[in-house]
């Protein structure tokens, strides 16, 4: 009798082994995706012209400003103007801008001198195109002020940021300012979005 159910345990286990077999041995199949990453890159160059645009990565290799008043003769109550442009470089994402002020250099004449900067639409920065533009830094600012807002630039150069320099040596200024002189860079720090 035991031997009899031992036996029958057995063929019950043969019987499971070749289920499960035949559960393995079911058909099947898969699918995979894959892809390759490469990163993107951000580049912002300037343009004093508003067409020929280089990059001018430090303060050495820094664009010179074309002011219509020559810089060299500013009298009290003298306001001077100059573009620059930046955009994107192609290839590069898009970004937002932000323009921060280097310390004043020369012999003192930064003390007596204003500035204001604003975005205008198109590349001509005078008296006249000036007032339309949208205020970076307040008109009347000491050299050392930031811009208060940022300004937003396309990926790939698709659309580029006028900026209009305004700087003036105000009706009040006294004769102590006669014959100085002074240095001035300007940062526009782009950062990814």
């Amino acid at each position: 009798m035991r031997s009899r159910r031992i036996r029958a345990i057995l063929a019950g286990g043969l019987v499971l082994g070749v289920g499960a077999t035949a559960t393995l041995a079911a058909w099947n199949d898969s699918e995979h995706g894959a892809a390759t990453f490469t990163a993107g890159r951000f580049d912002i160059v300037g343009a004093t012209d508003g067409t020929t645009f280089s990059s001018h990565a430090t303060a050495g290799t820094a664009a010179a400003l074309n002011f219509q008043l020559p810089p060299t003769a500013m009298a009290p109550g003298t306001t001077t103007y100059a573009l620059f442009s930046v955009r994107t470089a192609n290839p590069s994402v898009a970004g937002v801008l932000q323009l921060t002020p280097g310390t004043p250099g020369g012999t003192g004449l930064a003390t007596y001198l204003t500035y204001g900067v604003r975005t205008i639409t198109g590349t001509s920065c005078t008296a006249a195109t000036y007032p339309a533009g949208t205020a970076v830094v307040p008109d009347g600012s000491t050299l050392t002020t930031a811009g208060t807002t940022t300004q937003a630039v396309a990926a790939n150069g698709a659309a580029q940021v006028n900026y209009c320099f305004a700087v003036t040596l105000p009706t009040a200024a006294g004769n102590g300012a006669q014959g100085l002189t002074m240095t001035q860079t300007w940062q526009i720090q782009g950062t990814s979005s």
